[in-house]
């Protein structure tokens, strides 16, 4: 099945990408056999370069650049937080209206990078099923808005505030986790790169690049009566 392309010129293209799904390869995950870079490369016939990246689990929005001075572009553009990047989310527990997570993150070599997400609330959604002290199980529907871009950012902050995102492993909630699996064989990490606003590399055009939900973030969303939200 061909990839989702959102947008395409000559020297940009981006695409939707599936839960599920590495950018490049990687050997910390040596099962994977399909990856957006190979698959985006062939389906076009022609040398693609990722601008940025997208854990496996997670979907959405990949920019990828058509040549190597676009790719130079690009990167330095999201290393100067030239990007604005949108994200949605659904976490367990009533999350706030809005707030800023400023937490650093450690690198795996023990390095603290600073970190912040901006985030705000869609809405709330309960199921009639008894969780913890509450008599239903509680959730929030967010949209985060990722200032910096550490690895597994958003996961690790919505963890350290204590609404976790739903389907995250290893920072996830392992009680609903299960209970998703287990009562919706809903395995998927409900985080969706929904947009990116940026300068066209080339014309300096005002880019803002949409992608809609994959078929298991759709699934959960109906389940919790949020679908008409997104």
């Amino acid at each position: 099945m061909p990839l989702e392309i959102l947008y395409e010129d000559e020297s940009i293209v981006a695409i939707n990408k599936p839960h599920g799904l590495l950018v490049h390869r990687s050997s910390i995950a040596r099962d994977a056999s399909e990856f957006a870079l190979q698959l985006l490369r062939d389906q076009l016939g022609k040398t693609v370069y990722p601008a940025h990246r997208l854990d496996r689990k997670t979907s959405g929005i990949l920019l990828f650049s058509l040549n190597k001075e676009t790719d130079q572009y690009l990167q330095k553009s999201f290393q100067e937080r030239l990007i604005n990047k949108k994200y949605l989310a659904v976490l367990r527990g009533f999350a706030p209206e809005e707030g800023i997570i400023d937490y650093p993150l450690k690198k795996e070599d023990g390095t603290v990078q600073e970190a912040q997400t901006f985030f705000r609330l869609l809405a709330r959604a309960e199921l009639h099923v008894p969780f913890g002290k509450f008599p239903t199980s509680r959730y929030s529907l967010v949209e985060a808005n990722p200032v910096t871009g550490r690895m597994h950012q958003l996961r690790r902050h919505f963890a350290h505030i204590f609404y976790p995102i739903i389907g995250d492993r290893p920072h996830g909630c392992n009680k609903q986790n299960k209970f998703w699996k287990e009562t919706y064989q809903m395995d998927t990490m409900l985080l969706h790169a929904s947009e990116l606003i940026f300068k066209h590399p080339l014309s300096g055009e005002n880019m803002h690049i949409k992608a809609g939900l994959q078929p298991d973030f759709k699934k959960v969303l109906e389940i919790l009566d949020l679908n008409t939200l997104c």
